[in-house]
C-alpha cells in the first residue's frame, strides 16, 4: 500500500508537469571540466601535536560533464580521493524544463533541504553535513517550481542513497571499511542502544529507503532568503523486513548586506530506527569516503539518533587586485549539535578562516576546532554518537588549494 502511494505521488507530479511545454530549445552541446585539490595540514588532537606535521595529502581530483541535447540536460561529476582509497559519483542526473517555472532532475541529485548548495563558507562544511543533512545527494527525482518572482518550491522523492564506489582498504589514512560515497548516509552493520549512560553495540542492518523532501525558499528582500524544509522517509531493517519513519525539519536564513554574507539555520532530526532484534537505536551508523564513523570500542562513534542543530556563519568579501588574486574572504562558521539524549555529550564545530580566489584557484586557509567532531580527533569517527564528557578543543590548521577548470 505504501509503495502504491509513492508511485501515485510521482505519477501525479509527472502528469501535472507534462502539460507544460518548453518555450525554447536549448542549444545542443557539452562542456568538460574538473578540479584538482591538495591539502597541507597540521593537527593538534588529544595526544598532542603529530610528529608527521606538517602533512601533505592529495585531497581529490574530479571530472565533470555538463550539457544538453534535444532539450534534455545532463550533469555528471565523478570524484577520486586518493587519501581515502576510494572513488565515486558525486552527482549524475538528467534535467528537463517543462516550462519556465518547472524544472526536473532525475538521477543522483542534491536533496533539497536547508541551505543549498552549502550551509558553510569554509572547506569543512557545517555540522549538518556530517549527519547527512547538508549537500546530500541521493538517487531519485526532484522538481523545482517557481511560485512567483520571489519564491521557489522543491518537491522530491528519493528511493535510496546514491550508488557506492569502492570501500576503503589496505594502507590508507583511515581504513574502517565503509561505503565509497560523497555524502553521509545510514549504512548497515551496527548501531548502539543506551541505558543509564551505558551504550551497547548491537547489530543493525539498516539503510535509507523511500524519502520525501519539500523545501520552500522566499526572497523577502533584495539579497535575503528565508526558507523552511521538511524530510520524511523510511529507515529499513533488512533482518526485520520493516521500516521506521525518520524525520528532519529545518528553517534557514541567508542574507547579503554590503560585502557581508550571513548563513544561519536550525535543524531538528530524528533518525528513528531499530536494531536487528527490534530495539530502538540511540546511535545509528553512517559512512562516506570509503569509511564509517567507528570511533573505538566504547562506541562513541556513529551518530546520535536525535538532535537539534544550531548553525551560523558570517563572511566578508574583500575585492583586491594583487596579480591574479581577485578577492579575499574572511569567515567564521559555527555549529552546535545538541543531542536529545541527556546522557550524550554535545558536538561543537568552529571554523575561522579565509578564502583566497585567483582565477581558477581557490585556496581555503582554515583553523578548524572541534569538540566531539568526528573528523577532528585521533580516533576518526569519534564524537557524534554518545561522545565524551568535557572534551578539549581539538585543532587542525588546514590549507586546501584547488584548481578548477
Amino acid at each position: 500500500m505504501i509503495m502504491k502511494r509513492k508511485l501515485l505521488f510521482i505519477a501525479l507530479l509527472l502528469s501535472s508537469f507534462l502539460t507544460f511545454a518548453q518555450d525554447e530549445e536549448k542549444e545542443d552541446g557539452f562542456t568538460f571540466g574538473g578540479a584538482m585539490r591538495y591539502n597541507i595540514l597540521s593537527t593538534n588532537y588529544e595526544s598532542g601535536s603529530n610528529s608527521l606535521n606538517p602533512q601533505f595529502t592529495w585531497d581529490t581530483w574530479r571530472l565533470n560533464v555538463d550539457g544538453s541535447m534535444a532539450g534534455i540536460d545532463l550533469s555528471f561529476e565523478y570524484r577520486f580521493y586518493p587519501t581515502f582509497g576510494s572513488h565515486f559519483i558525486h552527482h549524475g542526473f538528467l534535467g528537463y524544463a517543462f516550462s519556465d517555472n518547472v524544472y526536473m532532475e532525475l538521477g543522483v541529485t542534491q536533496v533539497p533541504f536547508g541551505i543549498t548548495t552549502y550551509a558553510s563558507h569554509s572547506w569543512w562544511f557545517q555540522g549538518p553535513y556530517y549527519v547527512g543533512l547538508e549537500d546530500d545527494y541521493d538517487m531519485g527525482i526532484n522538481f523545482d517550481i517557481n511560485t512567483g518572482e520571489n519564491g521557489i518550491l522543491s518537491l522530491a522523492y528519493f528511493r535510496q542513497a546514491e550508488p557506492e564506489g569502492p570501500r576503503a582498504g589496505g594502507d590508507v589514512t583511515y581504513g574502517n571499511a565503509g561505503p565509497g560515497r560523497y555524502s553521509y548516509d545510514i549504512v548497515p552493520g551496527t548501531g548502539a542502544t543506551e541505558n543509564n549512560g551505558e551504550t551497547a553495540t548491537v547489530a543493525a542492518h539498516i539503510r535509507e529507503l523511500g524519502q520525501f523532501n519539500a523545501r520552500y525558499a522566499y526572497n523577502v528582500a533584495d539579497g535575503w532568503e528565508l526558507g523552511a524544509s521538511a524530510q520524511i522517509g523510511g529507515i529499513y531493517n533488512s533482518v526485520l523486513d520493516e521500516s521506521e519513519t525518520s524525520t528532519a525539519f529545518a528553517g534557514h536564513v541567508v542574507g547579503n548586506f554590503g560585502n557581508f554574507n550571513l548563513k544561519a539555520e536550525y535543524v531538528n532530526y530524528n533518525y528513528k530506527a531499530k536494531s536487528d532484534d527490534g530495539q530502538d537505536l540511540d546511535v545509528i551508523q553512517m559512512g562516506a569516503y570509503g569509511d564509517i564513523y567507528y570511533g573505538g570500542d566504547n562506541y562513541t562513534g556513529g551518530v546520535a539518533a536525535k538532535a537539534n542543530m544550531y548553525v551560523a556563519g558570517l563572511a566578508y568579501t574583500i575585492p583586491v587586485e594583487w596579480g591574479p588574486i581577485s578577492s579575499i574572504q574572511p569567515y567564521v562558521d559555527y555549529t552546535l549539535i545538541d543531542k536529545t539524549n541527556e546522557n550524550f555529550h554535545d558536538t561543537e564545530h568552529l571554523i575561522p578562516g579565509f578564502l583566497v580566489s585567483a582565477g581558477g584557484i581557490y585556496a581555503y586557509f582554515d583553523y578548524a576546532m572541534g569538540k566531539n567532531q568526528p573528523w577532528l580527533t585521533d580516533d576518526f569517527g569519534k564524537g557524534l554518537g554518545s561522545g565524551v564528557a568535557d572534551p578539549d578543543w581539538n585543532k587542525r590548521f588546514n590549507i586546501n588549494i584547488g584548481y578548477y577548470f
